[in-house]
């Protein structure tokens, strides 16, 4: 299948350039306009692409060459094509940072990178570092750039002059409390929590508009085939789902693979319900329970609820912010300790600093599920580990736990690389872990 979009790398030379902002604001800019929108995200992150996703009106995937596979990320953006007006896909870190790095995903997709520099203090060297970034790798096209947080006019006309030839000023935004949004140890705040955000974003977009960004990027080819549908292997299996500000942190691509799969997918909220809804197997997914600890603890039905699906010995995922409801203490950053389900021996604390990053696998003869971790709190647990995911980049391998039906792991899983894997879990079956000595399902 192919298609031909206009489509664009939203990039930067590294973090805090301002690029998820004027992704968000590009695409409502476009959205007022009347244009169809898709956007998409490079590697694991859940809080950008609900941002992203009020922005457009339209779902958010992930792309990653590594973690979703190239197939996929082909497929994602032919799909998209097929009744877009505009493909954003909004990198991770600087252009070049990671393995695969957003350079390498433009690459891959053939669109062009579009970088935002953040030019605060900065004339001359701005072209400088344009230039940089456009021949550092030959087989990647950098044709313009966008100028962020510029002081005046004449300070965009500066920067504008200082381009070398075949590098284009695509359009200097101004600094403006209308192209920030709050953000706390995990990234931004979540879009949910910001009752204003729809406000905040038409007002971004028409920072974008005054800044001479009104223009569609060029338009690239795609192509792709479309991929085979998943083996039908949770028929029959109903899956109750933690979703509120608590447990949010959920891969739209796990939710279609569950479906697509056969499963019945049932949300519940861990802060405002009572009680279960009549399931299966249950997920709880990451997301910032720290911040409700005493919500949590104080919802003594559900917690109980929680404890009778486990008792039964029902299929039960835990993932990161999960883990930490699963474990009798939690230890907030306020130093105020929360009793919660109890089903692990041991707490969870919040710490000063980050405790874990970078991508993992979690390796098995059911499948290789990829993923990433990212966690500021710390575990004490008697429990030992059945399996340890493998690095693939960052800190150290995160243990998975496995006790009466329960998964427990920092580990968030990409749901599609491994189906059969995450199946098993569903159905409570036992994991098989791989040994170093054996061989990876890559």
């Amino acid at each position: 299948m192919k298609a031909t979009v206009s489509a664009a790398m939203i990039t930067a030379p590294g973090s805090g350039q301002g690029k998820s902002m004027v992704t968000a604001a590009l695409a409502r800019l476009h959205r007022n306009a009347g244009r169809t929108v898709r956007v998409f995200k490079h590697g694991p992150d859940y809080l950008d692409p609900m941002v992203l996703e009020v922005a457009s009106g339209q779902p958010v995937y992930q792309l990653h060459p590594w973690m979703t596979g190239e197939q996929e990320c082909r497929w994602r953006l032919v799909e998209a094509a097929q009744d877009a007006d505009l493909i954003l896909v909004e990198g991770s870190m600087g252009l070049f940072d990671g393995d695969p790095s957003s350079a390498d995903l433009a690459k891959l997709m053939g669109i062009p990178a579009l970088p935002v520099i953040d030019a605060r203090g900065m004339a001359q060297t701005f072209g400088a570092l344009a230039l940089g970034l456009a021949s550092f790798d030959p087989d990647l096209p950098v044709r313009q750039v966008i100028a962020n947080r510029i002081g005046s006019s004449r300070h965009g006309d500066m920067l504008r002059e200082s381009l070398p030839e075949g590098i284009e000023l695509l359009g200097a935004v101004p600094r403006s409390e209308a192209m920030n949004i709050p953000d706390r140890h995990l990234g931004l705040v979540q879009a949910g929590e910001l009752g204003d955000l729809d406000q905040r974003l038409d007002a971004a977009a028409e920072v974008l508009t005054e800044a001479g960004l009104e223009g569609l990027p060029l338009p690239v080819t795609l192509e792709a085939e479309k991929p085979e549908l998943p083996p039908q292997l949770l028929n029959g299996v109903r899956i109750a789902i933690a979703r509120d500000a608590a447990f949010s942190f959920i891969y739209r691509a796990n939710l279609d693979l569950l479906r697509a799969m056969g499963a019945e997918l049932a949300f519940f909220s861990p802060l405002a319900d009572s009680e279960l809804p009549e399931v299966d197997a249950l997920w709880l997914p990451g997301g910032y329970p720290e911040l409700h600890g005493a919500t949590l603890a104080s919802n003594k039905p559900m917690l109980e609820a929680i404890r009778n699906h486990y008792k039964a010995s029902k299929p039960m995922l835990a993932e990161c912010g999960g883990l930490m409801a699963c474990v009798e203490e939690l230890m907030d950053h306020d130093g105020q300790t929360h009793k919660l389900l109890g089903l692990m021996p041991g707490r969870a604390s919040m710490a000063g600093r980050l405790q874990a990053l970078g991508l993992q696998s979690l390796n098995t003869d059911q499948g290789q599920l990829r993923g990433h971790t990212y966690h500021h709190s710390r575990l004490e647990t008697e429990w030992q580990p059945l399996a340890r995911t493998r690095k693939v980049a960052g800190t150290e391998a995160e243990p998975v736990y496995s006790h009466n039906g329960l998964v427990a792991s920092y580990f968030h899983g990409y749901f599609p690389s491994a189906p059969e894997l995450v199946a098993g879990i569903f159905r409570g079956q036992v994991i098989r872990p791989l040994t170093d000595k054996e061989p990876d399902h890559a």
